[in-house]
């Protein structure tokens, strides 16, 4: 696991196809759409039926894929990733879809999520004669999955997944199906398509979008669903279930033109917006949002404040996110590359900056520095989300508290620190009421731990091997 925190990192997106000609051609488009989630690795798993093929790399999709080696991955069934390291190291040897051969069968696993007691699950693994290839979770699903013994693969599937705690959204392949599965609490999204008669699985439903897919359903919270040619089965390995989605799939990590759980981002994230100026009122000449997630936020605060949006703040395209730079100080000058201030919108007025959230503080400390250098009179910063105060264990980069500075800041601090006029945040009852949700159960749908510290699951630390919880050990 990484101790660096290096912003707010996506999690993975997975994808995956049975059932059409052009499978790996089609896998690739999806994880074009899915790119947003992870630009650190990518792969893609092919079957014809017969025999498992794989290709993956370090980069972007688009370095990792050429015209022939998507013409060498023939099948009719697929499954791909787009990985940004959550656990394990970021080399190729943890690139995702992970592939493992046996004398009677393969299996291929693409992961989106972070399984939160691995630690224990690797070390009783290893007592027992397992040899680990890859430092990633992802590869402990599969020695469970072999171990449990059955001769189903469903029903050693069902076993390996009551073991494993966390978040997984997973797809699988075998020589003559794809399985997909979700965690009980459903954490991490995952919908189903077709596409003529081929079945499609997505992290996102903007997927669908692209390849021309018509959506079916979402996979729901401890589901396992079999396609093969024969069509889709649907299956359970738990029911005891109760969903907490991410909420900051909601906030951040989600493409605008996604739906997730019935709910379009987009929408969500201007619901979002018109809250925080209910909340969060100010006297201002200007709107504007940090691009790209925040955009839609702010299009919601300048409709309910009756403020102008305007854009007042330009990305280049060309530069990768600034989180996925390995320095303090790259990070630093990867935000001068990659946002510039319009000073002829911003010049001498009273800017509202909108922006999704406040991991570490220091992109909005440059933002806010970014408007005032351009002339802006006053900056009043207002976050889309609740602060942020506990680490998340389920596949987003913040496992550490010490990072996080509304953990030890008070608001005031954080706007003293940050050079603005004003600083304010969406309460968490904003956020529910924003998304949709109703705020008189637990939960209500939605994981809310990096805010309340309210976890949907145990938590196992990386330095405890409980074994008596979850193998049986002694």
């Amino acid at each position: 696991m990484r101790t660096e925190i290096k912003g707010l990192n996506e999690e993975c997106g997975v994808f995956g196809i049975w059932g059409h000609v052009d499978a790996a051609r089609i896998t690739y488009y999806g994880l074009h759409s899915l790119q947003h989630r992870g630009q650190e690795g990518a792969g893609i798993v092919v079957s014809d039926e017969e025999k498992l093929k794989i290709h993956k790399g370090m980069g972007l999709v688009n370095d990792v894929f050429t015209e022939a080696g998507l013409d060498r991955l023939t099948g009719t069934g697929a499954i791909g990733h787009v990985r940004y390291t959550t656990a394990g190291d970021s080399d190729f040897i943890n690139c995702q879809p992970l592939l493992f051969n046996s004398q009677t069968s393969s299996l291929a696993l693409a992961h989106n999520g972070n399984i939160v007691n691995a630690t224990a699950l690797k070390h009783q693994l290893e007592h027992q004669g397992s040899i680990f290839q890859t430092t990633s979770d992802t590869e402990v699903i599969a020695h469970l999955i072999k171990r449990s013994g059955y001769p189903n693969l469903q029903d050693s599937v069902k076993n390996a997944l009551t073991m494993v705690k966390g978040a997984y959204a997973l797809a699988m392949l075998v020589e003559d199906a794809m399985i997909v599965a979700l965690d009980p609490n459903g954490l991490r999204p995952l919908s189903i398509g077709k596409l003529g008669d081929a079945y499609v699985v997505s992290s996102e439903t903007c997927a669908f979008d692209i390849i021309g897919a018509e959506f079916v359903r979402e996979v729901q919270p401890g589901e396992l669903i079999t396609i093969n040619n024969d069509g889709m089965h649907i299956d359970r390995f738990s029911y005891s279930t109760e969903r907490t989605l991410c909420s900051m799939e909601y906030v951040y990590f989600a493409r605008p033109d996604s739906n997730v759980d019935e709910v379009n981002i987009h929408m969500a994230r201007k619901n979002l917006g018109r809250k925080l100026a209910e909340e969060s009122p100010i006297e201002a000449d200007v709107v504007t949002g940090v691009p790209d997630s925040s955009i839609s936020a702010a299009i919601g605060y300048a409709e309910k404040s009756g403020i102008p949006y305007e854009l007042g703040l330009i990305k280049n395209r060309y530069v990768g996110r600034t989180f996925i730079q390995p320095s303090q100080a790259l990070r630093e000058q990867g935000v001068k590359m990659k946002l510039s201030a319009v000073r002829g919108v911003v010049e001498g007025k009273r800017v509202v900056m909108v922006d999704d959230s406040i991991v570490r503080g220091t992109t909005a400390r440059r933002i806010v520095k970014l408007l005032k250098e351009a002339g802006a009179k006053e900056v009043h910063v207002r976050i889309s989300s609740p602060p942020i105060i506990n680490p998340c264990y389920y596949g987003i980069d913040t496992s550490t508290k010490g990072e996080l500075i509304a953990s030890k800041k008070s608001t005031e601090e954080i706007r003293e620190e940050m050079g603005a006029d004003s600083l304010s945040y969406l309460s968490v009852n904003g956020l529910m009421e924003g998304i949709g949700r109703s705020d008189k159960q637990p939960n209500c749908g939605q994981c809310l731990a990096c805010f309340t510290g309210n976890y949907p699951t145990e938590i196992f630390p990386e330095a405890d091997h409980p074994y008596d919880k979850v193998m049986g050990g002694k």
